[in-house]
């Protein structure tokens, strides 16, 4: 519906729309600018107070024979402000004013003359908790989405810099932006993105990311292997951009998304690249052996006591030191999962009780299961290498997928033995490599197809790419 020029008409429409007698926080207040009824709308708590005043106090001087002809003319000559624009339907007027919009109304106009002097509740920029830096810079992403963008725009002063605005949810209008490099982004990706967002049909995206990666990757949902790398840390965003990727930022998620991610992506980590290339080689190379242990190390050890025959000699140290009262494969499952429980606690316990209550369940919980003959110690020490080793690369959703596939192959290690063993092994190989990325590339690009120029950065830090003036 477009707006009319009597602005009581006006008025008694929105007042009704909006609820105001129902909505404290929805303010209107009925002024007069150069002799005409003009109207203010606001959200309180959303409008930069000092701002609106300043404007206010410059509109209030116009008189009677300055007033324009259309709201057009008004807002040029006496809004002295940037973020100014007009809107003529209602329900773009709403969604604008629900975001935190003032919207001024004057009697005579058919517009809506919108000024952006909006703020929003947030906290400062300051060091992410889970994205934890070793040495660079420590601001960190916040759940405000014009201070991500300007984190990334501080760092890439390139007019090929694009930030496209998108939204999506019929109830919550969530605020999408996809950033990308004009000259190095996957034009077909980028069409697909748009496009996917642009068709959704959806309700609100309740969990922010999430809602909207599983929108936006609909399929294969079993797949616990992750189509997305996320980060809050502006200075790897801006290194996937400069890479071709495509940035997904959403409003209220301190994090966003880069696609298209491979496994090789989502291991990687910005931290490589601040220290020398050899010091960063081994850092990289670490973080993918201790991965790969952490998927396979319970399970080979779990297949060697289930044929002691096959341990070679330098490794007869594995071999269990004390008698076994609980099947060793139940031992693994109760772990995996108390140790799940575990994590779930601490997420809840207050901070002040984390240290003690680690100090009981590290030592007294462990202590005694093996006392108690529930575990072997050889179980608890594997078992706690694995824990530790989820936490060398930051992806929880991948460090959760090889959790998965480690089951797996414990269940067919002590199901079938030994070639449960390597049907496990097979399983979760063919997963990975089957595995496509949301540009429906290969999953492990770059070893299929093989490119060894690519795969040789995967491995290897090597120095960044420069010459001389």
């Amino acid at each position: 519906m477009e707006f009319s020029a009597a602005l009581y008409d006006t008025m008694d429409y929105l007042n009704q729309k909006l609820k105001v007698d129902d909505n404290f926080d929805v303010v209107y207040r009925v002024l007069k600018i150069g002799g005409r009824q003009a109207c203010l709308y606001f959200i309180d708590g959303f409008t930069k107070d000092d701002t609106l005043l300043k404007l206010l106090l410059a509109m209030a001087g116009v008189g009677e024979d300055d007033m324009p002809q259309d709201a057009h003319d008004f807002s040029k000559r006496y809004i002295p402000y940037g973020e100014v624009g007009l809107l003529k339907d209602s329900e773009d007027m709403i969604i604008q004013l629900l975001s935190g919009v003032p919207c001024l109304f004057i009697d005579g106009y058919g517009d809506c003359i919108t000024i952006d002097c909006r703020t929003y509740p947030a906290r400062g920029v300051e060091e992410p908790d889970k994205d934890k830096v070793m040495r660079g810079s420590r601001d960190g992403f916040v759940e405000t989405l014009i201070s991500n963008t300007a984190l990334i725009r501080r760092r890439i002063r390139d007019p090929e810099l694009t930030m496209k605005y998108m939204s999506a949810g019929k109830s919550s209008h969530t605020d999408i932006v996809v950033c990308y490099m004009e000259g190095r982004v996957d034009k077909q990706l980028l069409g697909l993105i748009q496009e996917r967002i642009n068709g959704l049909e959806v309700d609100a995206l309740t969990m922010n990311q999430e809602s909207l990666a599983e929108c936006l990757f609909p399929y294969k949902w079993f797949n616990p292997f992750p189509k997305f790398k996320f980060s809050e840390r502006p200075d790897t965003a801006a290194a996937s951009l400069l890479e071709g990727n495509i940035i997904i930022l959403v409003d209220n998620s301190p994090s966003v998304m880069i696609l298209p991610s491979s496994v090789f992506d989502i291991i990687e980590e910005a931290d490589d690249y601040y220290f020398p290339p050899i010091t960063g080689t081994y850092l990289r190379l670490t973080r993918m052996t201790i991965s790969i242990l952490s998927l396979m190390l319970t399970p080979t050890w779990l297949m060697f006591m289930n044929y002691p025959h096959l341990i070679p000699d330098w490794l007869e140290f594995i071999r269990l030191s004390d008698p076994t009262h609980v099947p060793l494969i139940w031992q693994l499952l109760i772990l995996e999962f108390a140790i799940d429980g575990l994590r779930l606690a601490a997420v809840n316990t207050p901070s002040m009780l984390t240290t003690p209550l680690s100090v009981i369940a590290g030592i007294v919980l462990g202590e005694y299961a093996v006392k108690s003959g529930w575990f072997n110690s050889e179980t608890m020490l594997y078992m706690a290498f694995v824990t530790i080793a989820n936490y060398s690369q930051a992806s929880f959703e991948l460090g959760y997928a090889m959790k998965f596939m480690r089951i797996i192959i414990l269940i067919l290690t002590a199901s079938l033995g030994l070639w449960g063993y390597v049907a496990g092994t097979v399983f979760t190989i063919c997963t990975i490599v089957f595995n496509r990325t949301i540009a429906g590339k290969s999953y492990i690009y770059p070893l299929i197809p093989f490119r060894w120029n690519e795969l040789k950065k995967r491995f290897f830090r090597c120095r960044l790419p420069h010459s001389q003036k």
